[in-house]
């Protein structure tokens, strides 16, 4: 597949948004883990942009597991002279000589994938990885470092429509499944602790569910599969019955809001990522038919049950709007757009 850079108006929205962010970043040196994955391409792709539009001189080190094919994959990324790909597992990478201001530590497997590995082995990455990272961020005296976490350390809520910062509820811990939730929690406790009583100032961001290019469209992401679904023709098909609620952030959104925290974040202090607009599961997979392909078959498998508890995965974002004035400038239909176009799918004004 040849390369795909991000559309120039996503990259024009970024550094719009997030200017003053980028400004403060100045001659910095950054440790960027995760910058190969889905949200690595946003967050690289948009401060090499900003780096050559604002002459910032920024630096970049970027943890990967294979520089090489990172390099095939996106050249226009791997190449740029501000990035240094350092090759290494999270948890055993060598630490490089030069000293780093500002660390962003986005590097885990997803939840979704935990299925094909021991529930032990993906504890341990998470936690290990975390480990070498705030090492690292003590022996080369990082002042900033942001760690993206995940809107499942709060567990399962049945009374939330959205849920805050201050809730306090947790997965269960004997569960398997729980895996996931719970090392991401207790890697959020290891960055206060290793922080504590140092220059190291470490924000949190847990982030729910995006969309946007470079999101897989045929793997555990519902979004992704209800847009490759109708870009192919197809019936979209939903296993349950539709009725969990969902919100959706398109990654340009989440991409100045990581900068922005990274920058401005409040140190130990947990920010949710999202968008506060919720659809139902069968609500979204009927926007996304409607948008792309008007008349595509969906298939819900469920019958909704009046008596079931409420399922809702919304974030409320107040914090980050009133501490950070953050908030999502992109709805979910225009996100929806341009993921297709992106795909190559041009998209008929059908609604």
């Amino acid at each position: 597949m040849a390369p795909r850079p991000l559309p120039p108006e996503d990259l024009a929205h970024i550094l719009k948004h997030a200017h003053e962010s980028f400004t403060a970043l100045q001659d910095a040196r950054l440790f960027i883990t995760g910058g190969t994955g889905f949200f690595g391409h946003w967050l690289l792709e948009s401060l090499l942009h900003a780096n050559r539009e604002l002459s910032l001189n920024i630096r970049a080190t970027v943890l990967t597991r294979n520089a090489a094919s990172f390099q095939n994959k996106a050249p226009h990324i791997a190449n740029d002279p501000a990035i240094t790909l350092l090759e290494g597992d999270i948890r055993t990478f060598a630490f490089p000589a030069e000293p780093h201001t500002h660390i962003l530590h986005a590097a885990t497997d997803s939840g979704g994938q935990q299925a094909s590995r021991p529930a032990y082995e993906l504890a341990e990455s998470i936690l290990e990885g975390t480990r070498r990272v705030l090492q690292f961020a003590q022996e080369t005296g990082a002042t900033r470092l942001l760690y993206t976490s995940t809107g499942a350390v709060y567990g399962r809520s049945t009374t939330l429509q959205h849920t805050p910062e201050t809730y306090t509820g947790a997965p269960d811990p004997l569960l398997l499944q729980s895996s996931y939730d719970e090392a991401k929690r207790m890697a959020e406790h290891l960055c206060v602790a290793y922080s504590h009583g140092t220059d190291l100032q470490a924000v949190i961001a847990r982030c729910f569910a995006f969309v946007g290019p470079h999101l897989p469209l045929d793997q555990h992401f519902a979004i992704g599969n209800f847009l490759g679904a109708a870009i192919a023709g197809t019936p979209i098909h939903i296993k349950g019955d539709g009725t969990p609620r969902r919100s959706w952030l398109y990654m340009a959104d989440l991409s100045l809001w990581l900068w922005t925290m990274l920058v401005r974040g409040q140190a130990n202090r947990a920010y949710n990522v999202g968008s506060d607009k919720g659809h139902t599961i069968a609500e979204a997979a009927r926007l996304t038919a409607a948008l792309l392909r008007p008349g595509l078959p969906l298939q819900i498998d469920g019958t909704p049950n009046p008596a079931a508890p409420l399922n809702s995965y919304v974030p409320s974002i107040e914090r980050a709007r009133d501490e950070l004035g953050l908030k999502v400038t992109i709805p979910l239909n225009e996100a929806l757009r341009r993921t297709a176009a992106w795909h190559g799918y041009a998209v008929k004004d059908n609604i």
